[in-house]
């Protein structure tokens, strides 16, 4: 597909985020000429147990900027702490300005409900910076020189860890991308996180969460195969936000084409 736009914009939380979530993707993505780029809120300031806040900021984000050279995506950090993500005006006017400086075709982010709240806030901020951004009248001037975006871009929520809800009830994508031929690149990429092994082992109870992300992806090809009726060995899913002013159009199921599996097989919606 010819697209004037080509870039893609994913909002973590945290460090390895999107990792974790849609890497897999990004990979089909870059490979078909789209420019990735990855935004996290935090860099990770609580995620460890024998490492300073201040400690652990700096090898994590050494870590994310590692990463995201091996994808060949660039590499924000919005400047909030672990924790403390707010849905308030000077948080939403940081996350727009993000939307405006980079001004992109898709994004990627948290799923609404999750199991924490610095996701489930993310995914609330970066819903209003989509819907904001075009808007110049909405003032971000304190964070960008840039008045407003093109348009509100195509938004999708990828899955939330284990893919349920805070009450462990299955939560159903509206599709999902197969990821077979991209999932050592993404394990790599993910690879790249090495402090966060032993925190997941001490706050989780994860051992290897390297093998563990990969039969989480396993366990979503499987999850496919039982909604939609074709076999997929790894996958990853996610939701569109189809609310009104926002494009209804699968553009990402467009541009990914025979790799995208929902109910009607394609694209989950045209129009």
């Amino acid at each position: 597909m010819n697209l004037r736009n080509r870039k893609v914009l994913v909002v973590g939380a945290h460090p390895d985020d999107a990792e974790m979530f849609c890497a897999g993707t990004l990979f089909h993505l870059r490979d078909l000429g789209c420019e990735i780029h990855i935004a996290t809120m935090t860099l990770g300031d609580c995620g460890s147990t024998e490492h300073s806040s201040e400690e652990i900021r700096r090898i994590r984000r050494g870590e994310a900027e590692a990463a995201c050279a091996f994808l060949g995506a660039s590499y924000r950090y919005l400047g909030f702490n672990d924790l403390s993500i707010f849905n308030d005006d000077a948080s939403n006017r940081r996350t727009t300005a993000l939307l405006r400086d980079i001004d992109p075709l898709m994004v990627m982010t948290h799923p609404p409900h999750d199991y924490m709240s610095d996701h489930e806030t993310t995914s609330l901020l970066v819903r209003n910076a989509c819907f904001g951004a075009p808007a110049p009248n909405y003032d971000t001037l304190s964070f960008t020189p840039v008045t407003r975006s093109s348009a509100i871009p195509y938004l999708y929520y990828f899955e939330s860890m284990d893919g349920i809800d805070i009450f462990g009830r299955r939560l159903v994508p509206h599709f999902y991308v197969d990821i077979t031929g991209t999932i050592e690149a993404r394990l790599k990429m993910l690879g790249h996180h090495q402090s966060q092994r032993k925190w997941l082992q001490s706050h989780h109870g994860l051992d290897d969460y390297v093998e563990a992300a990969r039969q989480r992806c396993r366990d979503a090809g499987e999850r496919a195969s039982q909604t939609f009726g074709r076999r997929l060995v790894y996958a990853e899913g996610f939701c569109q936000h189809l609310g009104h002013a926002y494009p209804h159009e699968n553009i990402l199921a467009q541009v990914l084409e025979h790799r995208v599996v929902s109910g009607n097989g394609g694209a989950h919606r045209s129009s």
